[in-house]
């Protein structure tokens, strides 16, 4: 069972027309219970998924570029501007885990870098070697291979560098944690494969209320099965003249 069992709206949170309180999910408030072990949150761009997982991992006190708590390095962005609007319920509480933003995991991996260059022993963490030193999706894996033993962990599109056998590779890795009970993760993606993973509690962020779907009916699957039936029609929509 999920550690993180709820995460909700304070009641009278700013009502303002600045971002992200103009996202509607966001702006309308929330509650949302968590009934598994992995939650994905699937979403058109901009609606919202990385906003929220930002939050919930700046409440976690991890790092908002990436990392994990007591991990501190320069960033354009320190903080997140919707977390203290957030309230987190937890049984237990958890203080173990990771926040992986894929589009800052460079900066993360510098961090690595420098504070390796005084403790060697930080390497072991990711693998034994920089992850500067190793591919996009072989540096990703290393992390959850080696970093990732227990707690929340709250990954940002982490098949951005993942090939489809590597995501495969990365999905037992999420199996073999959840069912030693020590691990809950939260996802926002836009893999068709791991919106498929069993068991997972699929949340949508379109539309004005967050809302649970089956990943049969998202419009990543349905776009994806679709595609590869007949990609010909498709490009001959697209590549049409007007």
């Amino acid at each position: 069972m999920p550690f993180l069992k709820t995460i909700s709206t304070i009641p009278g949170q700013p009502a303002t027309n600045t971002y992200p309180y103009t996202i509607p999910f966001i702006g309308k408030g929330f509650q949302l219970d968590l009934h598994s072990d992995v939650t994905i949150f699937v979403g058109e761009n901009g609606s919202g998924k990385s906003t929220l997982l930002e939050a919930i991992a700046s409440k976690c006190e991890f790092h908002v570029a990436g990392g994990g708590r007591n991990q501190r390095y320069e960033h354009h962005q320190s903080e997140s501007p919707f977390a203290d609007s957030l309230r987190l319920s937890w049984f237990p509480k958890i203080t173990e885990g990771f926040f992986l933003r894929a589009e800052s995991f460079y900066n993360f991996a510098t961090y690595v870098d420098h504070i390796a260059s005084d403790d060697a022993i930080m390497l072991d963490a990711y693998g034994g070697k920089s992850l500067h030193h190793q591919s996009h999706g072989e540096s990703f894996l290393s992390l959850f291979t080696n970093r990732f033993k227990k707690g929340l962990f709250i990954l940002d599109e982490p098949e951005a560098a993942l090939s489809p056998q590597r995501q495969l590779v990365f999905m037992r890795i999420m199996h073999q944690l959840t069912q030693s009970g020590r691990a809950q993760f939260i996802i926002a993606t836009h893999s068709p494969m791991l919106l498929c993973y069993p068991g997972a509690e699929v949340i949508s962020t379109d539309g004005d209320t967050l809302s649970v779907v089956d990943y049969r009916d998202t419009e990543h699957i349905r776009l994806a099965r679709d595609f590869l039936a007949k990609p010909e029609q498709y490009f001959r929509q697209l590549f049409a003249e007007e």
